[in-house]
């Protein structure tokens, strides 16, 4: 009997302890129990920080803008020069017309200029190639203005004298085209007398009894209307190309020196990027930006600040800058192929970043 006993507690033993061993083996490893693999790479190897540019060096750039709108959008960029808070080393020059920085800008002597749009490609005929259009910095800003209440729509321009400035450049050009699309022959029906200078067209408006005719660009309409409250806006230039055209008048471009432009590439695109960022502040900031206008002695702040919103400041570049070009040279060529040099420029003209 003691022998029986003694076997059965033997086989329950061995029972539990099979059992406790099948549980065992079943159960999954907690974390602490898992194997971690090292990696076979020593930490030495492993990059010590990210590669980063060299330091830029400021490049010194002539400058130059014409005393009127195309100024405007370039005033806060003067005054970041001014202060030495500009990425590059500028000298700006304020010049009273196109005439003065002409050969300039041909000899890179001032590499980098505000121009009429038309005289970059007279210029890029010219030289063969010599200046590269870049941007887009001002839109129509010219208004047919008078003293009297005569005028209401192109053809009734017939048989006047008109004032204006900017003798063949866009001002001209566009007048032109505008008096023949109303059936005027610019050089028999009117009587067009081409002054140097905007301020000089506002003095004959001042000065005279009768009534003056003049096409103006803002600011000088504004600057005019502050003085002589009779002066009245008769028509806008820019509505009235709009009637007849699907592009845009380009008043204004940036242009530069071909050859300094491929030897300074780098530096012109600081500029650029410096160069959009004062427009966009002239537009968006337009009492201090007229603060700027009258420090640089380019208008006193009052006048600049009424002409400011109507002074279409824009900074257009790439495929957007080349469109509105070719489109509005295109329509000046097809008037007149004298007005933009004798023919279309080619694809090289336009700046492409």
């Amino acid at each position: 009997m003691k022998k029986v006993l003694t076997m059965i507690l033997l086989l329950a033993l061995t029972a539990t302890l099979f059992a406790a061993c099948g549980k065992k083996a079943e159960e999954t490893p907690t974390p602490t129990e898992a194997v971690t693999a090292t990696p076979d790479v020593n930490p030495t190897d492993a990059p010590t920080g990210t590669p980063t540019e060299e330091p830029y060096t400021a490049a010194k750039i002539n400058v130059a803008v014409l005393k009127g709108p195309t100024a405007i959008g370039m005033v806060k960029l003067m005054s970041d020069a001014e202060n030495k808070q500009a990425k590059n080393d500028y000298t700006f020059t304020v010049a009273g017309t196109a005439d003065e920085i002409t050969a300039s800008i041909i000899k890179g002597d001032i590499p980098v200029a505000a121009v009429p749009s038309n005289l970059a490609s007279v210029l890029y005929n010219k030289t063969k190639g010599g200046v590269t259009v870049c941007a887009v910095n001002t839109l129509g800003v010219l208004y047919i203005v008078e003293t009297g209440d005569t005028i209401h729509s192109v053809a009734d321009l017939k048989g006047k004298t008109i004032f204006a400035t900017g003798a063949g450049t866009t001002p001209e050009y566009t007048l032109r085209y505008l008096l023949k699309s109303a059936g005027i022959d610019p050089d028999k029906d009117v009587t067009l007398t081409f002054l140097s200078e905007a301020s000089e067209a506002a003095a004959r408006i001042a000065a005279s009894d009768g009534n003056v005719i003049a096409m103006l660009p803002q600011p000088y309409v504004a600057t005019v209307q502050a003085k002589m409250p009779n002066v009245r806006v008769a028509l806008d230039v820019t509505a009235e190309w709009d009637k007849l055209n699907d592009s845009s008048i380009v008043t204004g471009v940036i242009v530069a020196n071909t050859a300094w432009l491929k030897d300074n590439d780098k530096a012109f695109r600081v500029f650029l990027d410096e160069y959009k960022l004062s427009t966009a502040f002239a537009t968006a900031n337009v009492d201090e930006a007229a603060e700027l206008v009258e420090h640089f002695d380019i208008f006193k702040a009052a006048i600049a600040k009424k002409a400011i919103p109507q002074c279409n400041i824009v900074c257009y570049t790439g495929d957007e800058m080349k469109k509105a070009v070719s489109a509005y040279l295109k329509v000046l060529f097809d008037a007149n192929p004298a007005s933009i040099g004798g023919a279309m420029p080619a694809d090289d003209f336009y700046y492409m970043q």
